[in-house]
């Protein structure tokens, strides 16, 4: 009888390296039930071919009030819910989803090219004579906030506020926990947006925030707690990951260098190359779902109201779909990895991850071809937030 691994929350390096504990899961118990830092009960889902079936099971809901009586919900979880589409579920998510689709158009994202291509080289100027970067707080951060700010009309000077605004919601559970917990900053936060969009209700403005007040649906219209939700929703989804993307993909690359030297030689393997980091360091680790009623996963038993989290990152080192699940190979092609969810909940700003992400990396490379780690990789500290996996900082030096 195989040995239950023990949580691989609870292990020191998990941060450093989580798919050694990922493999042992999917191995030993691809549906292991644990304990979040948060005290929190889940049950984690690790092995594609059932991440992939969860993500698009109806039964897996994201309002835990779908899942739950509302009165054994905290009050404040109530309040989150059905505000955005992170935590909605069908029809109010499809509702939502069709509004903020109508605001968040393609053609709007490529229009951004040439300007985030400037941005960064921008910013690329401002360290390039000193010789050393921290690529995270010099390039990675500043390039996505720069980004999503303006595009929702954000000025320049509030852009760093918003960097621990988002650091603050994350740590608060907002993602995953039952019972978020909002600080000041967080409320500060809410209040910020809250004016933005009385704002730009009495000033309109070209940008997405007034897209999001004048985008309009069969007659349906967002109300200012949902275009509030919904703002709050794409600035910290609209950065936070693309910083993780950026700076984890960067790590990557110099830690494989055939494959830096690859891309180097050979620009255009830019998109398939990005579509590797994406499984590979997967800047989203897990998305949080609830058991709406009694159900078998993997044959475990999952009971009515529980807690599951989909192990995105483990479901793409699985190697039962990828051949080189563990090893970096920017020629792979893999489209088939989850790193942008699956089913209604798919991304709505993949395409603006994968676009930043992009130009970023081609940009890092073209003007700084010598870059190199300037520390030990066993010198780098790892945020602490369980679903998401970015780095503190990445001194480099060129």
């Amino acid at each position: 009888m195989k040995k239950t691994p023990d949580s691989p929350l609870a292990q020191a390096d998990y941060k450093a390296n989580p798919y050694a504990y990922y493999a042992q899961l999917r191995d030993e118990t691809p549906v292991h039930k644990t304990t979040l830092p948060n005290g929190v009960e889940v049950y984690l889902v690790s092995r594609y071919a059932d991440v992939q079936a969860g993500l698009k099971d109806s039964r897996l809901v994201k309002n835990i009030v779908n899942a739950r009586e509302p009165r054994l919900v905290d009050k404040l979880g109530l309040n989150l819910n059905n505000s955005n589409m992170l935590r909605a579920d069908p029809p109010e998510h499809t509702r939502l989803r069709k509004l903020a689709n109508e605001a968040f158009k393609p053609k709007y994202i490529n229009q951004m090219r040439g300007h985030i291509e400037e941005i960064a080289n921008q910013l690329i100027d401002a360290v390039q004579a000193g010789g050393k970067m921290d690529l995270i707080a010099d390039f990675a951060f500043p390039l996505p906030i720069t980004v999503i700010s303006e595009m929702l009309g954000v000025p320049a000077k509030d852009h760093e506020k918003f960097r621990a605004w988002s650091s603050d919601l994350i740590a608060s559970g907002a993602l995953s926990s039952e019972t978020p917990h909002f600080s000041t900053d967080i409320i500060q936060l809410v209040n910020y947006v809250r004016k933005l969009v009385a704002d730009h209700r009495k000033h309109p403005k070209d940008d997405l925030t007034s897209q999001l007040i004048d985008a309009e649906e069969g007659g349906d219209k967002f109300n200012d707690r949902e275009i509030i939700g919904t703002t709050i929703l794409l600035l910290i989804a609209g950065h936070e990951t693309t910083v993780n993307l950026i700076g984890n993909g960067m790590l990557a690359l110099l830690q494989y260098p055939e494959q830096l030297d690859k891309l180097k030689q050979d620009p255009s393997l830019i998109k398939p190359a990005v579509e590797e980091l994406l499984r590979f360091v997967n800047p989203v680790q897990a998305v949080n779902r609830y058991a709406s009623e009694d159900m078998e996963i993997a044959g475990t038993m999952i009971p009515k109201g529980s807690h599951v989290m989909m192990m995105i990152a483990a479901a793409n080192h699985d190697p039962s779909q990828f051949a080189h699940a563990d090893t970096l190979n920017i020629t792979a092609d893999e489209a088939k990895h989850v790193a942008f969810s699956q089913g209604i909940h798919y991304c709505l700003g993949a395409p603006l991850a994968r676009l930043e992400g992009e130009i970023a990396i081609a940009t890092l490379l073209h003007r700084l071809p010598n870059i190199q780690l300037a520390v030990a990789p066993e010198a780098l500290s790892w945020r602490p937030a369980f679903e998401l996996r970015g780095l503190n900082a990445l001194p480099v030096r060129f």
